[in-house]
């Protein structure tokens, strides 16, 4: 197994301005907090708080993270060989009506797409025995603090005007360096379509015998990604991703292969800072296609709460705690912006009321 990766200080301090301007704009892409953390260390409450745009309220009807996105409608169609790994509907063989949201880690939904640094897409396979597949991913092959606690003190360290602020968090939780250097050095594209999505966090799949296997899973396009820098991004207008994405549908559906890694024994399911080695086992259980795009103001995701603790039978957490966190902070989110209803931009609100 290869030598552990262990940034020095200098190594994480080096990359801060960058990480603070990623956070800033909720670019690490989970609202992560867990309903059983005492009242004292964190709640609900108090994690999705800290998204909110310093000096300002959040804009009144929107996600409190991921507030920019577009909704999609498709097909999953599993091709059967998921089935060795968990008894769930969803991967036996056959085709499943697919809906979803492409997005942007971002409390603004007015970001414009060039100066946001991790793009997102939550995903609901529903199945005939009345199950549902939820699923929230990320661009990033691996998140930048190992737990929520953490993620929450990065949020605050990353508002502070502290000029101290950043460096203390980064001694503390030197991971982060790899989050900076992807977030400094990854490639950007011009297309939701061309965006590798990951679920980094680790389920455990259960199958017909009752044998365990824990898995983490990625969406993998199949449209070849094509580099652009975020300056050419840039002359491509605020809203370049949803205006491509829609026109590319109407050419043709976009897809995407959904691969289950299965980890060896011994590997580590708590932290998702942390990826599997290379040469773990996939299995790739089947296609996504994306066929329609519609504006979320109106859309079939604009009510959906992409909980990523919606499982079907034969598939359940592990130890890793942010599922549990993200799901209490995506039901707090999810209650504020509902009840702000008569504020959200509506293009037809005599429609929808």
């Amino acid at each position: 197994m290869p030598e552990p990766y262990r940034p020095t200080l200098s190594s994480a301090i080096g990359p801060l301005v960058l990480i603070a301007a990623v956070v800033a704009c909720a670019a690490a892409a989970f609202a992560y907090t867990a309903g059983w953390f005492s009242p004292e260390r964190l709640t609900p409450d108090r994690l999705v708080d800290a998204f909110t745009p310093p000096g300002g309220e959040p804009p009144l009807g929107h996600r409190r993270n991921h507030a920019k996105g577009v909704c999609f409608t498709g097909v999953f169609e599993a091709n059967g060989a998921g089935s060795e790994l968990a008894r769930a509907q969803a991967l036996a063989r056959g085709q499943y009506p697919a809906l979803g949201r492409l997005n942007l880690g971002t409390p603004n939904p007015n970001a414009p797409d060039a100066t946001v640094r991790v793009r997102g897409i939550g995903l609901s396979i529903s199945t005939p025995d009345r199950q549902e597949w939820r699923m929230a991913m990320i661009n990033p092959p691996f998140f930048p603090v190992s737990n929520p606690q953490a993620f929450y003190d990065l949020l605050i360290a990353s508002a502070s005007k502290d000029p101290n602020a950043m460096p203390a968090f980064a001694k503390a939780n030197p991971e982060i360096a790899k989050f900076g250097d992807w977030a400094k050095s990854a490639p950007w594209t011009g297309s939701y379509a061309e965006e590798r999505f990951n679920s980094l966090n680790s389920f455990i799949f259960t199958d017909s015998s009752g044998a365990d296997h824990a898995v983490r899973w990625s969406l993998i396009p199949a449209a070849q990604p094509v580099a652009v820098s975020p300056d050419e991004l840039a002359k491509r207008g605020p809203d370049f991703l949803e205006q491509e994405i829609a026109e590319r549908i109407q050419g043709g559906p976009a897809r995407w292969t959904l691969q289950v890694t299965v980890a060896n024994p011994g590997d580590q399911t708590a932290d998702p800072t942390q990826a599997w080695p290379q040469d773990r086992r996939t299995v790739e259980v089947g296609t996504l296609t994306v066929q329609k795009i519609e504006a979320e103001s109106d859309g079939p995701c604009r009510d959906i709460n992409f909980d990523p603790t919606v499982l079907p039978s034969g598939m359940r957490t592990s130890d890793d705690p942010f599922p549990a966190a993200r799901s209490a902070a995506y039901a707090k989110s999810y209650d504020r912006r509902t009840a702000e209803e008569k504020d959200y931009p509506r293009t037809a609100p005599e429609e929808k009321p």
